[in-house]
């Protein structure tokens, strides 16, 4: 069995087209038939398909080079060379596509289903395309149009609605499978999530899938724990679920040490939605320090949950729902804003 990949680098190429054929028609009585050399067949494509029981970029590990079939040659009596086969290469959702020495992206795969990448040479045109009324006779065709070779870089972005951050151990893989079915490891000790993992919440007609982030600790920006390896995940995300363990002794400041660790890798993700969830709180002595830290921050909504015995979840689920409820509505009131312009500008016109 494979393990979790999310990122590799692959050698792609576009087949050649065919040559056109230089042949003449020669049968008893048509001492003359003239040139009746073929066409070369087109060169197959490189093409993305997005398949959505792939999870990992593994198997692309497995097989680094993918190259399409080269279009057959033309052939007399005007036969067209077979076009080239496609090479297909199969990705899971939420795949981005690189320039392998600039990382510059060239193209999200998120919402397609088959995407050509390098279309195939043309082919050549056989010689009887060449004959006019002064030239009679062409001895030449057209080669066929090379193909295209180049590396790219894979990336896989986890698709979620909500990415839960974290300290090790903080609750959030629990809280995963009390809320999806996801059936993460669970234990009392750091680092049981090593890779990200996603369930979908299902609550009513909601449909919000959550991503179960390996856990941040302070340092992870110089390379500390497993450092950001997996932060790229939950930049699609329109939310962020910050768990702070009530048990930890650094639960007053793990917020803020988040906050920077998060800053550090890309400071664009403080600007999502935010969920602050303060976990175990069936533990000795949790819901006074649950108490003590709202009061430390007031300005921020604190809940409490205990994923053992399910005491504030309802809450949870209504403010995960709440916070992708709202930013649907932005995107839609940024849409409509978009459509009532227009129609003010061509009114104006």
């Amino acid at each position: 069995m494979f393990g979790f990949s999310d990122e590799t680098y692959i050698d792609v190429a576009s087949g050649n087209g065919g040559n056109g054929c230089v042949s003449f028609r020669r049968e008893k009585y048509i001492p003359k038939g003239g040139p009746d050399g073929g066409d070369g067949g087109r060169g197959g494509d490189v093409v993305f398909i997005v398949r959505d029981n792939l999870r990992t970029l593994a198997h692309l590990k497995q097989v680094r080079t993918y190259r399409a079939e080269n279009g057959q040659n033309g052939m007399g009596a005007r036969c067209f060379g077979r076009d080239g086969a496609d090479v297909e290469i199969p990705v899971p959702p939420g795949t981005v596509i690189k320039d392998a020495q600039s990382g510059e992206i060239i193209k999200d795969l998120t919402g397609e289903e088959r995407w050509v990448f390098l279309s195939g040479g043309r082919g050549g045109q056989g010689n009887w395309h060449f004959k006019s009324a002064t030239r009679q006779t062409p001895r030449f065709a057209q080669p066929g149009e090379k193909g295209v070779a180049l590396r790219i870089g894979v990336e896989l972005l986890v698709i979620a609605d909500i990415g839960f951050v974290g300290f090790p151990n903080a609750g959030k893989s629990s809280l995963l499978n009390n809320l999806t079915n996801a059936r993460t490891k669970v234990a009392g000790y750091p680092f049981t999530t090593k890779i990200p993992q996603l369930g979908m919440f299902r609550y009513d007609d909601h449909d919000i899938v959550l991503a179960d982030i390996p856990g941040i600790i302070e340092g992870a920006s110089q390379g500390a724990g497993m450092g950001f390896k997996f932060l790229r995940h939950i930049s699609r995300t329109v939310g962020l679920a910050f768990m702070i363990d009530l048990s930890d002794d650094r639960y007053e400041s793990a917020y803020d040490t988040l906050c920077e660790e998060l800053r550090s890798y890309a400071p664009a993700l403080l600007e999502k939605g935010q969920v602050i969830i303060g976990t175990k709180i069936d533990e000795e002595g949790a819901k006074e320090r649950l108490a003590n830290l709202r009061s430390l921050r007031s300005d921020l909504d604190i809940l409490g949950l205990s994923n053992i015995t399910g005491e504030g979840l309802d809450a949870v689920k209504q403010a995960f729902i709440r916070l992708v409820g709202e930013s649907k509505r932005t995107r839609d009131d940024s849409f409509t804003t978009t459509i009532d312009t227009e129609a003010e500008y061509r009114e104006e016109q």
